[in-house]
């Protein structure tokens, strides 16, 4: 299976695409031969500034998750005093009256900064742990300042009344939402947590003792009534700062083990990019030479059947086997400590077949030859060592950017793939009578459980591809997948240029020599199938540089998502 295949549909057409390219990094700073000691010192603390800044720690995942909380944050204080100016202007006379205006000026200047920074905290920039920290400190703190300028406020405001002080309970609220608000955002130690939590739970308890300063409610604290009143507070703020500080250690020590559990070997899992019949894949990284890649792993539910892993270990050697540059390539393989089995393969920014014909329909006959013929190469390598591959279809013919050349293909997922020529192949790893392949695209041979499936059932699935190819259709359709295993094994297919009438006439005759129901009348190998190929004339032959215009032209937007791919790729 060597590459990702979007979750499988039952039309062969792929849901998601991945793909890979390599990194090619800055060299470092040369140093030169006459400079000074302190000169050779600084350039090597430059040196090893650059190696330690290269491998992905927790704490490089912290400064984007940090970068990313806090910009939510900021956005969500926002909106909220946003919302409270807005009731102000209504109630404009109230807060006067309060002697609040002062707040609301504070509020006003609060609410701009927020915006401030919550547009400054872009996904896009980057900024070190020291520059995250001091915003952390103005958007925590802007909230901080105006809690306590209006509770300072409401508490003389509360003096003046009767039962002002059964209305304290005012107070406690806001810091409790802004106590949470930080536990919940901000990744941090349990440590740091309790400090900055413990400050702001004491700023209320602050607030609470200055209340009964206030000569006016000297006596009031005395009366059985309220003697209760600020042991309770204390108890309430002290229960939420406590909860809170164990929320940050519970979700730090669950993001520690999440990092941990990303790691395999020396490959950081970034993201996933799809899965197919036996794995995910997922887009990572060599911590090391900081290599993107794929790494796929194989399925949880899969992990105990032994016959799963050893297909999942065949999979890897018969792949690793194929050094085609139309093949994909296995860097490695192995298993975790917990028994997970996974290898790692080239990353691949383009597309797959059934991504473009579904997105820009049928594909030119120029260009359809152009692909298959690199597709007959790598199939010709795979035949010569006895491999068939039996899972041919549009989503494991993957077109991708490579070395600067657009439309290089890549022929994937070989996890179907069955040695011809061996002797000691174990029999359980594929029965006989047993179904494998895409119904929309299989051959008569495996539509019908034969165990004598050659390289001419790859040829026949070709065949099947490139009736999709030039016609936007597979050669049968139906909602019944066993429908259309039986019109492989015994309907003729509709002739393309039925469906299509401006495809040349020796292109037809190639495909439907392709879909002959009889191995004999088929193209007996895949070098045969490239040589008719290649003899073929069309109006419209296809070149790479008619590849990089298709991939280029406009501003197409399959173009710039290609483009954020190769982006993403050299951020790694």
């Amino acid at each position: 299976m060597a590459q990702v295949k979007p979750t499988p549909h039952t039309n062969g057409r792929p849901g998601s695409n991945y793909g890979a390219e390599t990194l090619i990094a800055a060299p470092p700073h040369a140093i030169a031969h006459d400079s000074s000691a302190d000169k050779l010192r600084a350039a090597a603390r430059r040196n090893i500034a650059l190696v330690e800044g290269s491998s992905p720690h927790l704490s490089a995942e912290t400064r984007g998750l940090l970068r990313n909380r806090l910009r939510l944050a900021a956005i969500l204080f926002f909106v909220g005093f946003s919302a409270f100016l807005v009731r102000w202007l209504f109630y404009r006379d109230e807060w006067t009256a309060k002697g609040h205006t002062p707040t609301l000026y504070m509020l006003g200047v609060a609410t701009v900064l927020l915006g401030v920074f919550a547009v400054k905290l872009c996904a896009r920039c980057t900024y070190s742990l020291t520059k995250l920290r001091i915003a952390e400190l103005f958007i925590f703190g802007c909230p901080t300042i105006l809690f306590l300028a209006n509770g300072l406020l409401e508490t003389r405001y509360l003096a003046n009344l009767p039962d002002g002080g059964a209305r304290l309970n005012v107070i406690a609220p806001p810091w409790i939402v802004l106590i949470f608000t930080y536990a919940l955002f901000i990744p941090n130690t349990w440590q740091r947590a309790a400090a900055v939590i413990g400050c702001m739970a004491a700023i209320p308890f602050a607030m609470l003792a200055y209340f009964y300063s206030i000569p006016a409610y000297a006596a009031l604290a005395q009366q059985p009534e309220y003697s209760g009143f600020v042991s309770a507070q204390v108890l309430v703020l002290a229960i939420v700062a406590l909860t809170a500080i164990v929320g940050v250690h519970t979700i730090g020590t669950l993001r520690r083990e999440a990092f941990a559990a990303k790691q395999l070997g020396q490959y950081r899992l970034k993201r996933r990019l799809g899965s197919g019949g036996m794995g995910e894949v997922y887009l990572a990284e060599h911590q090391m030479l900081k290599r993107p890649c794929a790494v796929k792993l194989i399925r949880p539910e899969k992990a105990g059947d032994p016959r799963m892993l050893a297909r999942f270990e065949r999979e890897v050697r018969a792949t690793a086997k194929l050094s085609h540059w139309n093949s994909i390539d296995i860097y490695d393989y192995g298993s975790t400590a917990d028994g997970t089995f996974y290898y790692v393969m080239e990353y691949l920014p383009g597309h797959n077949i059934g991504e473009i014909v579904e997105q820009y329909g049928a594909i030119p006959p120029g260009r359809a030859i152009y692909i298959l013929e690199q597709v007959c190469g790598a199939l010709a390598e795979a035949h010569g060592i006895g491999l068939v591959h039996r899972d041919i279809k549009p989503a494991n013919i993957f077109c991708a950017y490579r070395g600067g050349v657009f439309d290089v293909v890549k022929l994937l997922d070989f996890g179907l793939a069955k040695p011809t020529l061996e002797q000691n192949v174990d029999t359980q790893l594929t029965l006989a009578g047993t179904v494998t392949g895409s119904p929309l695209f299989m051959s008569p041979e495996q539509a019908s459980g034969e165990d004598t499936v050659d390289a001419r059932s790859d040829i026949y699935s070709l065949g099947a591809v490139m009736y999709y190819m030039l016609t936007g259709q597979p050669p049968f359709v139906s909602d019944n997948p066993l429908k259309v295993m039986i019109a492989h094994a015994s309907q003729d297919v509709v002739p393309p240029r039925q469906l299509m009438a401006d495809l040349p006439v020796e292109l037809e005759e190639v495909v439907l020599r392709c879909l002959e129901k009889d191995p004999e009348h088929r193209f007996q190998d895949a070098a045969s199938l490239r040589t008719a190929l290649r003899e073929l004339v069309v109006e419209d032959p296809w070149t790479s540089e008619l590849a990089s215009q298709w991939w280029s032209c406009n501003g197409c937007p399959e173009r710039k998502k290609l483009a954020a791919e190769l982006v993403e790729a050299a951020a790694l």
